[in-house]
């Protein structure tokens, strides 16, 4: 039987809404990727927020983060696969962002350091709020104004603000550029997050897949960030929570994140079963 790799999204699915990943779950999982599990995640967060949540679970194998921008080694953090903006085209956004009176938030990466930049006199709380949860982060590169944003080796822009001022910019957006438009889960702010053509989840999942020698794809997840990544696996679920764009396109819907639907659903289906 050819072999198969699982893929849960993190926020909503594998964790909990107080952003917690249950011993259940947790154990659940080790216990199946000592029987041999291909278990991975594919994440809007980065490596940094997202390992430490992670890490009592000890899959092993590489993760999907920043919304399929890169593949890293959950050991190292090497970066595996990645996608990045040429600098016309960071130039083209930042320009277009801040002429609608956005100020974005610009992941970059460069000499082996990854940098989150935004501008420290142009914060709204949604941004504020953002910024509050990461004070102690490596990667918080303030700057004193928008000409300072770095448009070389960007790789990703996260925007907050009212949808008045994000929608338009999507629908300008959408057909060029990867765009993710909704809101956070945790805050109800309306987001706004801009990648490079042909990333998303979907893409990376693919990649891994590839990588690893798998074939056959199971996916869990409950945003719509997580649609192209369903459109391309062999089997679906959507937790009982998701969105129902997600679930009219899932093969079957999951007990809810905050019930272990994830890991229910891999013990019942995975289970002595390698």
């Amino acid at each position: 039987m050819p072999a198969t790799l699982y893929i849960s999204d993190l926020d909503g699915t594998l964790m909990k809404n107080d952003q917690t990943i249950s011993a259940f779950t947790a154990e659940a999982i080790n216990m199946l990727v000592k029987q041999g599990l291909h278990f991975s995640y594919a994440t809007a967060r980065s490596i940094l927020t997202a390992s430490k949540i992670t890490e009592n679970i000890t899959a092993g194998i590489p993760v999907i983060v920043y919304n399929g921008s890169f593949i890293q080694d959950s050991k190292t953090r090497e970066i595996l696969y990645s996608r990045f903006f040429d600098k016309t085209s960071a130039e083209l956004i930042l320009r277009q962002l801040l002429s609608s009176g956005v100020y974005p938030i610009v992941y970059s990466h460069t000499g082996g350091c990854e940098r989150f930049s935004y501008c420290r006199d142009r914060q709204n709380s949604g941004i504020s709020a953002f910024l509050s949860e990461r004070r102690n982060d490596v990667r918080n590169t303030p700057v004193a104004d928008a000409a300072q944003l770095p448009t070389d080796d960007c790789f990703y822009f996260t925007c907050i603000d009212s949808e008045e001022k994000l929608y338009p910019l999507y629908l300008q957006f959408k057909e060029e550029f990867y765009c993710v438009y909704q809101k956070d889960i945790y805050s109800g702010e309306q987001w706004l997050e801009i990648m490079p053509t042909k990333t998303s989840k979907a893409n990376a999942v693919l990649h891994l897949a590839r990588l690893l020698g798998c074939r056959h794809i199971v996916c869990f997840g409950d945003g719509i960030n997580d649609i192209p990544m369903f459109r391309i696996a062999d089997e679906c679920y959507a937790v009982a929570n998701a969105a129902p764009e997600l679930k009219e396109i899932a093969t079957d819907i999951i007990p809810c994140n905050n019930e272990d639907g994830v890991a229910k659903w891999l013990l019942a289906h995975c289970l002595n079963q390698r």
